[in-house]
């Protein structure tokens, strides 16, 4: 009898090595700016919102989680935001209006692109477009998922770590652990490590920028049931990610990726239009 797990699902080594957007000839490159670009939006879009954090990580996950299962050039990185925050906001019941939600994510493309910030006012062809756009994302990111939507996130264990170690009442631990765990949400680390270890990598690497020992005998992180060589992992993907500033423009769907892969999308830009009425190619 198969059992529901109550684990976070993660990557098989096969899925790690080589993503759909990749066999299609997507330069890992390019695939990581889309990771954390699709991120970005979610999490901008969230603060507009005003959901909680939760509601903002799950959708990051679930955004991750998708792409591993389909490819960036068959499914549109606008679309996938649109349906993971979606989805998102029923799982975590803080239900939003579908209006809401484009209408925020058109404001956040707007400043990150530099154009007017005009709100649809819900009766033009391309809210409808978008809204289709946002219904149809949502059921495939849960065919894509198995209606597998469970998540769990590793704040409430750092916050238990940083307590066991007697370090929730320094000056830059906490703090530092828990911007780490924030901006680990843009990459895959959290398909690829359970929360426990995450939550012990990003503690490794705050205790370790704040020159802090922490026990050796037995190792701290054992006691948190965690591996250490997938700490040091973590930490190391924590660094990694700080080596290179994000994009602001990327490509949101197919037509824009074409423009993108051939160095014309910059041009194409200076005389944008509506970032949601398409492109003519």
């Amino acid at each position: 009898m198969t059992r529901l797990s109550l684990r976070n699902p993660l990557l098989t080594p096969e899925q790690i090595s080589e993503s759909p957007s990749q066999r299609q000839g997507m330069l890992l490159e390019l695939e990581t700016y889309l990771r954390a670009y699709g991120c970005h939006l979610i999490d901008a879009v969230g603060i507009i919102l005003r959901v909680p954090q939760v509601v903002m990580a799950s959708a990051q996950i679930m955004f991750q989680r998708f792409y591993y299962l389909a490819a960036f050039q068959d499914f549109s990185l606008r679309g996938t935001v649109l349906g993971t925050l979606f989805l998102a906001c029923k799982v975590e019941e803080n239900p939003q209006t579908i209006r809401n939600i484009i209408n925020s994510l058109d404001i956040v493309i707007s400043r990150d692109r530099g154009y007017p910030e005009v709100v649809t006012d819900g009766y033009d062809a391309e809210f409808y477009d978008l809204k289709n756009e946002m219904v149809i994302s949502e059921m495939q990111i849960l065919r894509k998922l198995g209606f597998n939507v469970q998540v769990e996130l590793p704040y409430g264990l750092l916050v238990n770590y940083l307590r066991s170690l007697e370090l929730t009442e320094h000056p830059s631990v906490p703090q530092l652990a828990w911007n780490y765990l924030n901006d680990l949400l843009r990459t895959p680390v959290y398909v690829c490590f359970q929360p426990e270890t995450i939550a012990c990598g990003a503690i490794y690497l705050a205790a370790h920028e704040s020159q802090v020992r922490l026990p050796e005998s037995p190792p701290w992180w054992v006691i948190f049931d965690a591996n250490g060589e997938d700490v040091v992992q973590v930490a190391k993907a924590i660094q990694a990610m700080y080596l290179h500033d994000l994009p602001r423009i990327m490509p949101l769907d197919g037509a824009e990726l074409v423009l993108h892969l051939s160095g014309t999308l910059s041009e194409h830009q200076r005389h944008p239009g509506s970032w949601i009425k398409g492109f003519d190619i």
